[in-house]
């Protein structure tokens, strides 16, 4: 494939997660996924340095396989998750995707979004932003997300987080 098709296809893939977030199709998003995957928010050290090292330093969220991921959506189906309760509404959005790099079965793509939240418990809005690098991964099942890293801008948070504010 070119470039171009493959930014393509990397695009539809991050759209579709993004999709399947604010529906709240769990299966699907987790289906998104390899099985070897590692999901990872860091925190910021300072201004200008975010964390390096998510098992030597303090994350935001950090997942190191599905696993943990497909754990973390059974505590959020099962309405004893503190953290989603209420279940805040999402509307995430995605642009300037890019490619970074293109491997035999592997890709790595930048990408900036935006999440807009509504929580009913304080029925009041707020904005999530930044931007994610997600590597790829060719398979039986096609392209799926092997890793995904997302740079919180704004990290001073009205409300704790979830994957599903990301």
């Amino acid at each position: 494939m070119n470039p171009d098709s493959l930014l393509a296809v990397a695009s539809r893939l991050l759209y579709r997660e993004a999709a399947c977030l604010d529906e709240r199709r769990w299966d699907e998003w987790l289906a998104l996924f390899t099985a070897d995957c590692e999901y990872w928010v860091p925190t910021w050290r300072s201004e200008d340095e975010l964390a390096d090292d998510p098992r030597r330093e303090l994350s935001h969220v950090y997942y190191a396989g599905r696993a943990g991921l497909e754990d973390r959506i059974v505590r959020i189906r099962s309405g004893r998750s503190p953290a989603s309760l209420p279940l805040r509404r999402t509307a995430h959005l995605v642009s300037n995707v890019e490619l970074l790099d293109i491997g035999p079965d592997t890709l790595r793509v930048r990408s900036t979004w935006i999440n807009q939240i509504f929580d009913p418990h304080t029925t009041s809005s707020y904005a999530l932003f930044g931007h994610s690098l997600h590597e790829l991964a060719f398979g039986s099942a096609g392209w799926l997300i092997r890793r995904k890293k997302v740079v919180l801008q704004n990290d001073q948070l009205p409300s704790m987080i979830d994957v599903y504010c990301l």
